[in-house]
């Protein structure tokens, strides 16, 4: 999760996680979808791609989640294009 809040207005903050297949894709964004609809009354403003490209993007206007197969993750690169935000949780 990084901080983005200093470096942009297009939200506070960027999620940026991985699955290594096209059904864990699926599961991670089905549950923060189902998650957040049920403990928080929350519906993504905006969804972008699908599983099945290898990357997804649920925008919740202050936070936008960034879920990616390996191969997109190291081809975005959102990391270092964002290395001036603070990092806030980081789980491996």
């Amino acid at each position: 999760m990084l901080d983005i809040r200093p470096l942009s207005i297009i939200a506070d903050y960027f999620i940026i996680c991985s699955g290594t297949s096209e059904r864990q894709l699926t599961a991670i964004n089905r549950e923060i979808v189902d998650t957040l609809r049920r403990e928080v009354q929350r519906k993504p403003l905006h969804t972008e791609g699908r599983p099945d490209s290898g990357w997804v993007v649920l925008d919740y206007g202050e936070v936008i989640v960034h879920i990616f197969a390996p191969l997109q993750r190291r081809l975005y690169e959102l990391e270092a294009l964002w290395s001036e935000a603070v990092p806030v949780v980081r789980i491996q």
